[in-house]
C-alpha cells in the first residue's frame, strides 16, 4: 500500500460530536487517531486509541477496544487497553501497561511501572501505524478502490459538518495544552462539545451546543453553530459566521461579521469588510 511522506489525508482536525476535556483527559465514544510529532499534555479514552511515530502524550491512554502506538512515542502516563495493544519501536510509558487481550511489542520499549497481558505476548515489530491507518480507514468507510481513498476522507472530514460516527482525529504537528489547541489546517467541532483552551487552526467550525472555554484564531474563516458558547474572543483574518443564540463572552474581530439577530456578543464587534444581521425566521 503506498504511503505519503505528508499523508494529506490527516491534515484537518475532526472532533466528534459530545467531545470533552474533562479532569485532563480528552474524551469520546468513538475511535481516537493523533498524527505523528504531536504534543498533547492530556490523557486520551476512547474506543480504538491509534498514535503515530514521535508523538508525545503527557497523560493516561484509556482505549475500549485496541491500542497502537507508533515508534519512539512517549506517554507519560499508564495506557489500558481493554483489548490488544500493539508498541512499536522506542515506545516508552512512564506508568504500567494493561493489556486485557494479546500484546504485540517491538524493540527497546521501557516500561517503567510494569505491564500485565492476560493474552499472547509476541516480541517483533509491529505493523507501522500509518499502514494500519490506511486500512483501518479502507475497512470502515468500505473502500474497494484505493484511489477512492482520498475522495472520500475530502467527503467526510473536508467540510463544516462533523458526523458523528468518524473517528477523533488530530492532524501532525499539532500542539494541544490547556492553554492552546493548536492544529495547522482546518479544525471541525462536534455538537455537544466541552472544550479548554484557545483554538488555533487555519478555517474553524463550531457546531451546535458547544462550549469552548478559551478564545478562536483563525487565519481564513470561522463559524460559530447556534446555542455555542465561546468564553472567550473571536478573530479571524477572513468572515465569520455566528448564528442563533450562540453567545460570544470576548470580542469578535474579523474582515466581514454575519450575525444572527438573536445571538449575543458582549465585547466589541469589528469588521471593516461589513456587518450582515440575519433575521429569525418568520
Amino acid at each position: 500500500m503506498e504511503q505519503t511522506g505528508d499523508h494529506d489525508w490527516i491534515k484537518g482536525c475532526t472532533l466528534p460530536d459530545h467531545t470533552e476535556l474533562q479532569e485532563r483527559t480528552l474524551k469520546t465514544a468513538q475511535d481516537i487517531v493523533i498524527g505523528d510529532r504531536c504534543r498533547i499534555d492530556y490523557g486520551l479514552a476512547g474506543n480504538d486509541v491509534v498514535v503515530c511515530e514521535f508523538s508525545k502524550i503527557n497523560g493516561t491512554i484509556v482505549a475500549g477496544g485496541d491500542v497502537r502506538i507508533d515508534n519512539w512515542c512517549e506517554v507519560g502516563g499508564d495506557v489500558i487497553a481493554e483489548e490488544d495493544a500493539y508498541l512499536g519501536e522506542g515506545v516508552k510509558i512512564r506508568g504500567k501497561l494493561v493489556v486485557r487481550g494479546d500484546l504485540d511489542i517491538g524493540d527497546n520499549v521501557q516500561i517503567e511501572r510494569g505491564f500485565e497481558a492476560k493474552g499472547w505476548i509476541s516480541i517483533r515489530n509491529p505493523m507501522p501505524v500509518i499502514v494500519y491507518i490506511m486500512m483501518y480507514l479502507v475497512a470502515v468507510l468500505g473502500i474497494e478502490k484505493q484511489e477512492d481513498l482520498d475522495a472520500v476522507l475530502q467527503k467526510l472530514f473536508g467540510d463544516d459538518e462533523v458526523r458523528t460516527e468518524a473517528p477523533l482525529m488530530i492532524p501532525a504537528g499539532a500542539v494541544l495544552n490547556m492553554q492552546t489547541f493548536s492544529v495547522p489546517e482546518r479544525m471541525a467541532v462536534g455538537s455537544g462539545c466541552r472544550l479548554h483552551g484557545n483554538i488555533r487552526a487555519a478555517s474553524i467550525a463550531i457546531r451546535e451546543e458547544t462550549t469552548i472555554f478559551g478564545s478562536l484564531h483563525a487565519r481564513e474563516g470561522a463559524k460559530v453553530a447556534r446555542r455555542s458558547v465561546i468564553h472567550g474572543d473571536v478573530q479571524s483574518d477572513g468572515d465569520v459566521v455566528i448564528e442563533q443564540e450562540a453567545h460570544i463572552l470576548g470580542n469578535v474581530s474579523c474582515r466581514g461579521l454575519t450575525l444572527h439577530e438573536d445571538a449575543r456578543v458582549d465585547g466589541v464587534i469589528r469588521a471593516p469588510g461589513g456587518l450582515k444581521i440575519e433575521r429569525r425566521e418568520a
